[in-house]
């Protein structure tokens, strides 16, 4: 006779573990296919210029100098 497997429990799904600036941050996809968050969206663009390099930006002379925030554009007065 075969084993019978314990049914699995069918209650909330973990939540997965992010970094401390993200605490808290969901996002979910509604029936017409947009993104929907309970972030700001320039907090979330903040936290990824801070933290993940820009590929396309990689390839420039001066791409160390702008992950700084030292590269600014001189303005005139």
């Amino acid at each position: 006779m075969a084993k019978k497997s314990k049914p699995e429990k069918k209650g909330s799904t973990p939540k997965p573990r992010v970094h401390k600036d993200l605490e808290g941050f969901e996002v979910s996809i509604d029936q017409f296919g947009e993104l929907k968050s309970n972030m700001d969206i320039e907090k979330i663009n903040r936290f990824l210029d801070k933290n993940v390099d820009d590929k396309k930006l990689a390839e420039r002379d001066d791409y160390e100098a702008l992950k700084k925030g030292k590269a600014k554009k001189k303005t005139k007065k």
